[in-house]
């Protein structure tokens, strides 16, 4: 059971005046969420205009490392963040400065090339899945066990009770297919703190940062990725 800090996603600039959109201001944050519990880091590199871009993995990696020396580093290679499926494999095949994990969205139709790619660079594999269907085309796979961890993540349901109906459904698809792997679970705005809680109960990880919401359990606006941190540590520490 860890707690891993995401400081950043896909948030627009403007969704918190603290979000880390440098690799200076990432390095910054993942020292301050390391301090704060945080086991692990993961973040979306973004180029000099701000956007997200896997070609700004290498600078990125680097100056985390600087700061973070021995932390887990994990990027997102979501569709998105290129926009083409050819330009996301080669922005991959061009990684010199490498993360230890990257996650791959199951949801998407090139997941499996990703897959592929990342084990044959000797990056470890993050699976993201976000509905029983993504499951079932997990379990579906060659080799599917030849991942780092699943993340049950559910950005997309903000009813807190369909949310954990999505959730039981997909444990419940991996526990019939004797998935073995470890699970991170995690909510997304309304769901943050009620996943970390249920992640606890179950003894799964999670992870809370910008990139999944910006409140603290009380309601009150969070002043920072450390401080977001800080809150889901004292959650797993407390006895109960």
């Amino acid at each position: 059971m860890i707690v891993q800090a995401c400081i950043n996603g896909a948030r627009p600039t403007d969704y918190h005046p603290r979000l880390p959109l440098t690799p200076e201001a990432i390095a910054r944050d993942a020292a301050a969420v390391v301090a704060a519990g945080a086991a692990e880091l993961h973040f979306h590199p973004r180029a000099a205009d701000g956007k997200e871009r896997l070609i700004a993995v290498d600078e990125t990696i680097d100056a985390v490392r600087r700061t973070c020396p021995g932390s887990l580093v994990g990027v997102s290679t979501g569709a998105w963040i290129e926009g083409d499926e050819l330009r996301t494999l080669e922005a991959i095949r061009q990684w010199s400065v490498l993360p230890d994990y990257a996650s791959v969205n199951l949801s998407e139709s090139n997941a499996p090339a990703v897959m592929t790619l990342l084990r044959e660079k000797g990056i470890g594999i993050e699976v993201g899945l976000a509905s029983v269907a993504d499951a079932e085309r997990y379990i579906r796979l060659e080799a599917h066990e030849r991942v780092l961890r699943i993340l049950i993540e559910l950005d997309n349901e903000q009813e807190l009770q369909a949310a954990r109906d999505v959730a039981k459904g997909i444990v419940d698809t991996l526990q019939r297919a004797n998935v073995q792997r470890p699970i991170l679970m995690h909510g997304f705005d309304a769901t943050v703190w009620p996943f970390v809680q249920l992640a606890k109960e179950q003894r799964y990880s999670t992870r809370v940062g910008l990139e999944d919401g910006k409140l603290l359990p009380d309601g009150a606006i969070a002043a920072n990725n450390a401080e977001l941190v800080a809150a889901a540590v004292a959650i797993f520490r407390a006895q109960g």
